[in-house]
């Protein structure tokens, strides 16, 4: 009888603390931070020198500040050096962001935000959308990191900003927002086994005639929990290549500039191939049409040489209620993509071109992509960037 006691008391408070313990679990989840959690990064200093209109629905977009220098290169730095001390022993000339970046020239600037994070939280970095349309290369240099778009758990210092506009010249203002980032406290992103569930009930991939994607549909994969988009050659409006110019962008100006005098079309040969030349750079679109739901976040990631030698995009980031719809009615929304081969290349409809991770937020997004007010909601497409008519 007494042994029956003691193993009813120890199943009792065995029982007590598991169910503690999964509380603790449900209320504080690991994933991509939401908006709501990012605010209140803002609000405890955490976060500093931001504008709250900035927090998007897991992500924050940086802003610029006024320091700004021309250089000829740089390197990040050590684990304990700024990017002062980087900056002290490179060649490096003052500049202002009133004057025109030049094409093909480095600029390094800082941003007005500088972070003191918990030491469960870290970060990651991605260009804008609008930014990696103008064809202008973009990354995040933090003090004590030693790469690039980056930031350790618990870290804390200023964020500096490469720029290098490698089609047209561009002008700058303070304030704005060249590149985001999205914070996390864990790493959930999708195995293939977690991802073929959540397709089921998420249907994060749609066709354009309105039907979903099964998983078992997706023959091309690389095995790591990603999903492979392919290329869009049959809409109406194929893609566009950049053409020379030597008017500068002012990123300012919005619906402002004739795209004629900045891209071309581009159409398919008679054989339904396309021809891309090396070192030009291209808008084009994904065939599938993306939808993400609101306790998700995603990201498109490089493709890797079996591809082909090019580069698919420069912006990763892509929100929670991406072609969500305002009450789940959404049927996704295509991908734009940023190409510049670095051989020629000849591409083909459906051929793949990108690929995009999912992973969890810690809690469903109190902002949502589809609800905002942005150039890209009624995205369908290849779509150029927003300072065009």
């Amino acid at each position: 009888m007494k042994r029956i006691r003691w193993y009813l008391y120890f199943a009792f408070w065995f029982g007590l603390a598991y169910y503690v313990d999964n509380m603790k679990r449900k209320k504080v989840s690991g994933g991509a931070l939401p908006y709501q959690t990012i605010f209140k990064l803002v609000e405890n200093g955490s976060i500093k020198n931001t504008e709250l209109e900035n927090i998007k629905p897991a992500s924050l977009d940086l802003s610029l500040s006024d320091e700004i220098y021309k250089v000829e290169g740089i390197f990040p730095p050590k684990e304990n050096e700024t990017v002062r001390d980087v900056l002290e022993k490179i060649r490096k000339k003052k500049y202002s962001l009133g004057e025109a970046l030049e094409k093909d020239q480095m600029y390094i600037v800082r941003l007005n935000e500088t972070l003191h994070l918990p030491r469960d939280i870290y970060a990651f970095c991605n260009p804008k959308s609008t930014t990696g349309r103008l064809d202008t290369h973009v990354r995040l240099i933090a003090d004590g990191m030693s790469r690039y778009d980056s930031v350790r758990a618990g870290f804390s210092g200023e964020l500096w900003v490469s720029i290098v506009p490698r089609t047209f010249s561009i002008k700058l203002y303070r304030g704005l927002s060249v590149n985001q980032i999205r914070f996390f406290n864990a790493d959930t992103r999708l195995t293939n086994t977690k991802l073929a569930v959540a397709m089921r009930e998420h249907k994060f991939l749609w066709r354009k005639n309105g039907k979903p994607y099964n998983y078992d549909e997706i023959k091309v994969r690389d095995n790591d929990g990603s999903l492979i988009l392919t290329l869009d050659l049959e809409h109406k409006n194929v893609g566009f290549e950049s053409v020379f110019s030597k008017k500068p962008i002012d990123l300012a100006k919005i619906k402002f500039y004739d795209s004629r005098h900045f891209f071309k079309p581009v159409k398919p040969a008679k054989n339904g191939y396309l021809y891309l030349k090396k070192g030009s750079f291209y808008i084009l679109s994904t065939n599938e049409a993306v939808r993400i739901p609101p306790d998700f976040a995603c990201e498109m990631l490089p493709m890797d040489e079996r591809s082909g030698d090019f580069r698919s995009h420069y912006a990763g980031f892509i929100d929670p209620g991406w072609g969500w719809g305002k009450n789940a009615e959404g049927k996704g929304r295509t991908l734009t993509l940023e190409v510049r081969p670095f051989e020629d290349l000849i591409v083909r409809h459906g051929q793949p071109i990108a690929k995009v991770s999912l992973e969890r937020t810690t809690e469903t997004s109190e902002k949502i992509y589809d609800y905002m007010s942005s150039n890209y909601v009624k995205q369908s497409g290849p779509k150029l960037a927003k300072q065009f008519k």
